[in-house]
C-alpha cells in the first residue's frame, strides 16, 4: 500500500513592513520558489510577494474525481467561458472586453476539466492585455502556473547555449552547459524527476528516478525511429517516481486524471513550486509570505540608484504598501518581470530600471507548436485493455533536425510529444453513431491510437516585444502590457516541415494515418515565453549579465524565463530552475561580502 503524505502547510509568519528584509522577491512559481528555498537555506531573511491567493490545491485538483461525479463532467460553469482558438486569431485584444461572460479564462479553461482550474488561472476581465494576437495563460495564485505545469523537464546543452557559434544567428549565452551542469544536478536530486538516458549530446540525460514504462505503441514506434536515427524516449517527468526527502510531497504510483488536460498533481508527486520548494524554505524560520500583493513598482534609492523595495497593491483593500528589502529579485515570469522592469521608471531610470541597453521586453520568443500527426495500431484494435493511465507522459521526440547541416530551409529545431494508450477519457469517441454499437467500437478502438505534436524554437528577434500600454489598465490601475510579437517565417517553414515528418515516422512505423495536423497555433499557446530581459556581456545589448543580474543596479536580479538569451526547442521549467539556483547562490554570496 502506497501512503499519501498529508502533511498540513506551516503557517505563514506576520509581515512586517516596517523591518528592512534581506531579500525581496517577486512571484512564488518555479523562479520565485527556487530563490526563496536558496536564499533562506544561506540563511537570509526574505520576503516573498505573491499577487494571488494561497489556495487549497487538493481541494480544486480533485484528480480522483471520476468525470461522471462532477456535475458538468469537469466543464466550467455558467457565466464563465474559457476562450477558443478562433477567438484569438479573429478577434483583437484585450480578448474579454465586452464580453456578456462574467468571468473570462485563457484557453486552459476552455479545456475539459475547466472547472479545476478556474481559482489557478487569471480572469481575463481583471487582467487585459493589448496589441498583437496573443494567448496569454497566468496564474495569480501561490506556485503559480506549477499548480498545473505539463511537467516535461527537458535540460538545454551547448546547442542551445552556443546557437549563435553553431549557425550563426542571435547571440551565445554568456553561459556553457558546463556552467549550469551542477545546478541541473541539484533540481534533479531536490526535486525528483523520471526518465532514462539516451546519451544524446544535444539533450543531456539528468540523474534520473524510474522512468514510466512506454505503452506497446510506443516502443513499436522507438524501435522504428531507431533505424531513422531518431529516438523516441519515455517522457521526462519533473515527478518523484522513487521519493523525495520532502514531507510535503509522495512519490507518483500512477493514478489519477494525470491525462486530464489542465493538469495538476494533488498528491504533490509532480513538482510544484509549493510543496518542492515554498513550505520547506518557511520551516527554516527565513521567509515571510505575502500573498495578493499585486507588485507594480521597484523603488530607488534617489541617491544610490539601487533598489530599495517594492511597491504592491493589495489586491482586496487596494491600497498601496511598501515592502524594503536590501535585494530585490524579479520572478514574476518573463512578461511580468519585463512589465515591472518598464512600470519602474525614475530620475536615474527614465525608461524603466535596469533598461539603459533599451532591451528591456525586447528579444521576446518562445515556442511554436500545432502541427503534428494522428494514427491507428491496427494491431491493437478489439485486444484487451491495458492501464496507462496515471502516467505523467508518454513519449518525447528530441530534436533531431539542423545538428550538423542546415536542413530544410530553416535554422534550429523541434521536439516531438506524444503518446499511445488507454487513459480515463478514451480517444475515438468522436467516431459517429450512438447507443451499443458506439460504445463498442470506442471500447474496441480506445487504446490503439497515437498521436504526437511539435514544439519548435522561436527565434529571439528584437522586434518581437513588449511595452507599456499608454490607456488601458488592469483591475488595479497598473498599466496593461502591449505585445507587438508574431511568427517569422523561419517558424512558417519549421512547422511544416513538423507535419510531414510526424506522418513519415508513423507510416515508417507502420501505423495507418488518421489525422495530419498543420495548422500553427496562436502566438504563445506553448506557455513557454522567454527572452525580454535577457543576458549578455555587453551591457549595451543586454539587460542582465550571466549571474541574472542587472547590468545597471547590482542589487536587482532577474531569475525568471525573461533571461533566457534564445528559446531552444525544450521545455523551460528544470533551467528556469537551474539558473536561479546558480544565480541565488552567487547572490547569497556576493550579499556576505558586503558588495550588493
Amino acid at each position: 500500500m502506497t501512503l499519501v503524505v498529508k502533511m498540513a502547510p506551516p503557517q505563514q509568519p506576520e509581515v512586517d513592513l516596517s523591518r528592512t528584509y534581506d531579500a525581496v522577491v517577486i512571484g512564488s512559481g518555479a523562479a520565485g520558489g527556487m530563490a526563496a528555498h536558496v536564499l533562506t537555506s544561506q540563511g537570509m531573511q526574505v520576503l516573498l510577494l505573491e499577487a494571488g491567493k494561497r489556495i487549497n490545491v487538493e481541494q480544486e485538483l480533485r484528480s480522483m474525481e471520476w468525470p461522471y461525479d462532477h456535475p458538468r463532467r469537469g466543464q466550467l460553469p455558467p457565466g464563465s467561458h474559457g476562450l477558443s482558438f478562433n477567438e484569438y486569431n479573429i478577434r483583437q485584444p484585450p480578448y474579454a472586453r465586452g464580453s456578456t461572460y462574467k468571468h473570462v479564462y485563457s484557453y486552459v479553461g476552455g479545456w475539459d476539466g475547466g472547472d479545476y482550474v478556474k481559482n489557478i488561472l487569471v480572469d481575463e476581465k481583471d487582467h487585459p492585455y493589448t496589441g498583437t494576437k496573443y494567448a496569454w495563460v497566468r496564474a495569480r495564485v501561490l506556485g503559480g502556473k506549477t499548480n498545473i505545469w505539463g511537467r516535461l523537464a527537458l535540460r538545454l546543452s551547448d546547442y542551445d547555449f552556443k546557437g549563435k557559434t553553431h549557425d550563426g544567428y542571435g547571440e551565445d549565452w554568456p553561459i556553457s552547459y558546463a556552467d549550469i551542469e551542477p545546478y541541473y544536478d541539484k533540481v534533479d536530486l531536490l526535486l525528483g524527476i523520471s526518465g532514462h538516458k539516451e546519451n544524446l549530446p544535444h539533450l543531456p540525460d539528468s540523474l534520473f528516478q524510474r522512468p514510466n514504462k512506454l505503452t506497446w505503441a510506443e516502443v513499436k514506434l522507438r524501435n522504428t525511429l531507431k533505424g531513422m536515427g531518431r529516438v523516441a524516449t519515455p517522457y521526462r517527468a519533473g515527478v518523484t517516481t522513487d521519493g523525495v526527502k520532502n514531507k510535503y510531497r509522495s512519490k507518483c504510483f500512477g493514478r489519477g486524471a494525470c491525462g486530464r488536460r489542465p493538469g495538476g498533481c494533488d498528491i504533490h508527486a509532480a513538482f510544484d513550486s509549493p510543496t518542492g520548494l515554498i513550505y520547506p524554505a518557511m520551516d527554516t524560520g527565513n521567509l515571510t509570505l505575502r500573498t495578493q500583493a499585486i507588485a507594480h513598482e521597484v523603488l530607488v534609492d534617489p541617491n544610490t540608484g539601487k533598489a530599495r523595495g517594492v511597491s504592491f497593491v493589495d489586491a482586496q483593500n487596494r491600497k498601496t504598501y511598501e515592502a524594503k528589502g536590501k535585494v530585490v529579485i524579479l520572478a514574476a515570469s518573463t512578461l511580468e518581470s519585463a512589465r515591472l522592469l518598464l512600470l519602474s521608471k525614475s530620475r536615474q531610470h527614465p525608461n524603466g530600471i535596469g533598461n539603459s541597453s533599451g532591451h528591456a521586453g525586447h528579444n521576446f520568443c518562445e515556442h511554436v507548436m500545432g502541427p503534428g500527426a494522428s494514427g491507428l495500431v491496427k494491431e491493437l484494435v478489439g485486444k484487451p485493455h491495458t492501464l496507462d493511465d496515471g502516467r505523467p507522459g508518454g513519449f518525447y521526440i528530441p530534436r533531431f533536425r539542423n545538428l550538423q547541416d542546415r536542413q530544410n530551409g530553416f535554422i534550429r529545431g523541434y521536439g516531438f510529444e506524444g503518446g499511445a494508450g488507454h487513459s480515463i477519457f478514451p480517444a475515438g469517441t468522436d467516431a459517429p453513431g450512438f447507443g451499443a454499437g458506439f460504445k463498442k467500437r470506442v471500447r474496441e478502438y480506445a487504446g490503439a491510437f497515437i498521436g504526437l505534436g511539435g514544439f519548435g524554437e522561436v527565434l529571439a528577434r528584437y522586434e518581437n516585444y513588449v511595452d507599456l500600454d499608454p490607456q488601458v489598465k488592469d483591475g488595479w490601475g497598473i498599466p496593461s502590457l502591449r505585445f507587438h510579437y508574431q511568427f517569422s517565417d523561419n517558424e512558417k517553414k519549421m512547422c511544416e516541415d513538423m507535419s510531414t515528418t510526424a506522418k513519415e515516422m508513423l507510416e515508417a512505423a507502420g501505423i495507418e494515418i488518421i489525422g495530419v495536423d498543420k495548422t500553427v497555433l496562436t502566438e504563445g499557446w506553448s506557455i513557454h515565453e522567454l527572452g525580454t530581459a535577457r543576458m549578455g556581456t555587453d551591457p549595451k545589448t543586454s539587460v542582465l549579465n550571466q549571474f541574472q543580474q542587472s547590468h545597471d543596479v547590482k542589487n536587482l536580479f532577474v531569475v525568471d524565463g525573461s533571461s533566457h538569451v534564445s528559446a531552444s526547442c525544450q521545455n523551460p521549467t528544470w533551467t528556469i530552475m537551474s539558473l536561479a539556483w546558480r544565480s541565488c547562490e552567487y547572490l547569497a554570496d556576493q550579499f556576505k561580502k558586503g558588495e550588493l
